[in-house]
């Protein structure tokens, strides 16, 4: 991992209402995954959604994309490590990997871009404040 990332992972559980009648785990579930990811990153980096709201911002997503690699089946216990990217813009950028937990297979990989809106709902051009303190805190300036 580089000076430029910084990385969070979770163990979870996979649940009989994720997967399909071959108990395999269905493909919207990752997306579910994703967004468990970005809550742990949040809360292990004082990233989180209710800080944004707090600071008068919403980030949602723009882009979003998983890559299948092998099949995640109901009663394993996958671990999602999180690795964010630095960017110099106004944009939180991340990506996923899936892994078997008991044997650290890669099971998925994905990708997410995340914009900035004020409360108006208009595109935020310039990094926050908050967000510009909350990178120099993390990669220095």
């Amino acid at each position: 991992m580089s000076n430029r990332e910084l990385k969070a992972s979770k163990v979870f559980d996979v649940r009989f209402s994720e997967v399909d009648s071959m108990n395999v785990v269905w493909h919207g579930s990752y997306m579910l995954y994703f967004e468990d990811a970005r809550e742990e990153f949040g809360r292990q980096y004082q990233l989180d959604y209710m800080r944004m709201s707090d600071e008068g911002y919403y980030a949602p997503l723009i882009d979003m994309e998983f890559h299948y690699r092998r099949p995640i089946l109901y009663g394993m216990r996958p671990r999602i490590d999180i690795i964010y990217r630095y960017t110099e813009a106004a944009k939180i950028v991340f990506d996923y990997e899936i892994h078997n937990s008991e044997t650290d297979e890669l099971m998925a990989t994905g990708h997410s871009v995340q914009v900035f809106m004020d409360k108006d709902y208009q595109l935020v051009w310039a990094n926050p404040d908050f967000y510009v303190a909350w990178k120099e805190k993390w990669f220095g300036k």
